[in-house]
């Protein structure tokens, strides 16, 4: 006689009076809420995206966990965390990541002959990130420039002029750096360069916002990501960039260098005149 039962049945306890367990119970991961991570960290829920959750200890550190099915423990009990569904706005005047009164009535405006470049991708995401909406409503494109060593070229390429400016964000701009170096030479009306003085992007992010004490200090010679990541035991450069990202939620999880320079950019580009 044919079983209606196949093997794999047998191999998982159908038959013999064994179950499956449960799968973890899924928990919207509301704010407020008190969790603790598989690896002990314990602490309220204060964001969640699709990226991940960021908790915070009774200490103030925060840090950025992945959402794993089973990977909290809720009084106790293993449980999924959810991204929580969307609420109401709060009355009053909604801000935007950057700070700034949200302009919800007005469309984003054609692209503007004016750019704003930065040196990679993240800086890119970066300024998406907290910037994204005054960005669209002003119509300015930000673009990467794969490194600050093209930025001559690339300038002689666009020929800035009254109508098409240029503002220029570059890492580690401090006295005496490669990256000072190299800009020092650029002078036109039509160009601004601002900058700020972290090594890289990613050290604008404020530390207590990704639940570190501090920046490590990466020896000379070891590329500088894979040497935080390597220090922090956060995998490989994509997955600390994630961790990184995911942990600003606006301008306050960034440090105030990197805020003026980006508001100067914006100012300079969106000026009158500067279409």
């Amino acid at each position: 006689m044919t079983s209606r039962y196949s093997n794999a049945d047998y191999r998982h306890g159908v038959l013999d009076g064994r179950r499956r367990p449960a799968p973890p119970r899924e928990v919207p991961a509301t704010n407020d809420l008190v969790v603790e991570d598989l690896a002990g960290f314990c602490g309220a829920v204060v964001h969640c995206d699709r990226n991940g959750v960021t908790l915070e200890d009774r200490h103030g550190a925060r840090r950025v966990f992945p959402l794993h099915p089973g990977g909290f423990l809720l009084e106790g009990e293993p449980v999924t965390l959810t991204v929580p569904p969307r609420t109401a706005a709060p009355v009053g005047p909604a801000r935007s990541a950057s700070g700034s009164v949200r302009a919800e009535t007005r469309r984003a405006r054609t692209a503007r002959a004016s750019r704003i470049w930065v040196e990679g991708l993240h800086d890119a995401e970066l300024l998406e990130r907290v910037w994204g909406h005054d960005l669209r409503v002003e119509g300015v494109v930000v673009e990467p420039l794969q490194g600050v060593d093209l930025l001559a070229d690339a300038l002689a390429e666009f020929d800035p002029r009254p109508h098409r400016r240029v503002g220029v964000l570059v890492d580690h701009l401090v006295p005496g750096s490669k990256e000072s170096r190299l800009v020092a030479a650029i002078d036109s009306p039509h160009v601004l360069i601002t900058g700020h003085p972290y090594v890289d992007i990613w050290q604008a992010v404020r530390p207590a916002s990704l639940g570190i004490p501090a920046w490590p200090v990466i020896a000379r010679g070891t590329e500088w990501k894979a040497g935080v990541c390597a220090e922090l035991g956060w995998g490989e450069p994509a997955d600390g960039w994630r961790r990184v990202l995911a942990s600003v939620e606006g301008y306050r999880d960034l440090e105030a260098p990197l805020l003026g320079a980006v508001e100067r950019l914006i100012d300079f580009v969106t000026e009158p005149g500067a279409s």
